[in-house]
């Protein structure tokens, strides 16, 4: 699921999805939507992965995605990755300050991914593992952090 239209044009090129065999083209299904807007095609799935996606939502927005995700779709599995604001000072090129990406509304740091991702687990029933994604620094930790919500 992607809101831009334009970007599952792209995906479906990545994926050759006018070449391949029937048997697993069925298997995928590009759908445009957002994951701020409650949507009946995302129920019923045992798993989700939201993979570097909330940090480009405006931090307002964030209580409407929780409800889609966890309350709405309310998969048994969700993994959700967003960047490590920490391990920014690593990226030579990126002045202090600025974002990864220029979409970016915020960049969180572990802690105030923690805060979040337990908020969520707290008001939707969800345990909650957070793994680093990426060489983990001793100090500053790995350029991305995962949540994974279990049922």
């Amino acid at each position: 699921m992607d809101v831009s239209y334009r970007s599952l044009e792209v995906a479906a090129e990545r994926l050759h999805l006018d070449t391949l065999p029937p048997k697993q083209k069925e298997r995928i299904k590009l759908i445009q939507g957002s994951l701020t807007y409650r949507d009946k095609r995302l129920a019923g799935f045992d798993a989700a992965a939201v993979v570097e996606v909330i940090e480009h939502l405006d931090e307002p927005r964030l209580a409407a995605f929780e409800r889609v995700l966890f309350e709405f779709a309310r998969p048994q599995k969700a993994v959700l990755t967003t960047p490590n604001a920490e391990y920014n000072v690593k990226f030579e090129t990126l002045p202090a300050g600025h974002f990864r990406h220029r979409d970016h509304r915020f960049e969180w740091n572990r802690e105030q991914f923690q805060k979040w991702a337990n908020g969520i687990g707290e008001r939707f029933g969800y345990a909650v593992e957070f793994r680093p994604v990426g060489e983990e620094d001793q100090q500053i930790g790995a350029p991305t952090q995962m949540g994974v919500f279990r049922l």
